[in-house]
């Protein structure tokens, strides 16, 4: 009678549990193809990281999840039709997105389709206003990078500053933003240039900033050009301070610029090897994948795990349900704590000072 008692006890629980979540597929937005493949796969490999994690724990209420890539090529044109790929495929959230100029036309796609998207890497202001709701961005935004530049150039002492940029979303939108501080703080900007998209030859710029002779030289697009002009300054007998932006915190600007990189300096979000909760994911990615997590697979990761959390909260694969969800994140990764502002951007600044020593990068504070 006891075991037909808890029989029956367990047949009506059963008859009201929750059915099991079927299995769900997350979008990866990121370019894998282009210059800027290297950083896209490292994402991707980040973001399968953490699915292969969770589909190992259990999954997501008794589901599994799987992964399709979208390859925007770090090109608007290309991430439209890889935007447009994955809306139609039935995903119930995207992360990624790299470069800014790429993601911002994704936004619409998104938001028409109600998917959310964890942007983990793009940061250019433009993304803002462009934003329907559904997209959060898990990287400080470039007020944050120039308020970070700022200090560092007055602290040591810089009043002139060139500037170079590639005239897209994210490197023309940093260009600005800094040259608008660094006037308003009362100094100077004697040269201010926009650099072609695989550009090889620099000489017009190198004597430019030759002729302005500034303290400092700002770089504010991609590693892959910008390893070129750091060594073409370097060669042509410029002394004065050089500094990247986040878009050329790669380990690969040191093979490209050669030893012109030691002593560059660069304003970067927190990269895993400066992490102290990343200990495991680096052992983990390595194993995987057999080589060091880049720059942007941390917060990839730590995208991932927050649209799982999310997901959870939201207990389906309801989109309206899981954007709401992620708006009320407070979570915290191997980068660090996760919560977001009323315009849906990371409510705190992540950006530390890198420089080079060595051939890699090290903390400068």
């Amino acid at each position: 009678m006891k075991i037909a008692a808890l029989l029956a006890t367990t047949a009506i629980a059963l008859a009201f549990a929750a059915p099991a979540q079927a299995d769900m597929t997350i979008g990866i937005l990121v370019p894998t193809t282009g210059s800027e493949a290297t950083y896209g796969q490292d994402m991707a490999n980040a973001v399968n990281l953490a699915i292969t994690e969770i589909n190992a724990a259990g999954g997501i209420m008794g589901g599994q999840l799987t992964s399709v890539i979208g390859d925007d090529g770090c090109d608007p044109q290309a991430a439209v039709n890889a935007a447009s790929k994955l809306a139609s495929s039935d995903v119930v959230g995207v992360v990624g997105g790299y470069c800014s100029g790429a993601t911002v036309p994704t936004l619409k796609i998104f938001g028409d389709a109600g998917i959310p998207f964890v942007i983990a890497a793009a940061n250019s202001t433009k993304l803002i206003p462009a934003n329907p709701g559904n997209a959060f961005m898990i990287n400080s935004t470039g007020n944050d990078q120039v308020t970070k530049a700022v200090e560092y150039f007055t602290a040591q002492g810089v009043k002139s500053l060139a500037i170079v940029n590639q005239g897209d979303a994210y490197s023309q939108d940093l260009a600005d933003l800094t040259k608008t501080a660094w006037e308003g703080a009362g100094n100077t900007v004697p040269a201010f240039e926009v650099a072609n998209k695989g550009e090889q030859d620099y000489s017009a710029i190198v004597t430019a900033i030759r002729s302005a002779n500034p303290d400092a030289v700002f770089w504010t697009a991609y590693y892959a050009d910008g390893g070129l002009l750091i060594r073409q300054l370097r060669q042509a007998g410029y002394q004065g301070k050089i500094a990247v932006g986040d878009g050329s915190n790669s380990p690969e600007l040191f093979a490209i610029a050669g030893s012109a990189a030691e002593g560059v300096v660069g304003f970067s979000n927190p990269t895993a090897e400066f992490l102290p909760e990343a200990k495991d994911f680096i052992t983990d990615y390595t194993a995987a994948y057999g080589s060091a997590p880049g720059p942007y697979a941390p917060l990839a990761y730590d995208g991932m795990n927050l649209l799982a959390e999310a997901i959870k909260a939201a207990g389906s694969a309801d989109a309206a349900a899981i954007t709401e969800a992620l708006k009320a994140s407070d979570y915290t990764g191997i980068a660090g704590q996760i919560t977001f502002t009323p315009e849906n951007t990371l409510a705190r600044s992540n950006f530390v000072v890198l420089q080079g020593a060595g051939g890699k990068w090290a903390l400068a504070e």
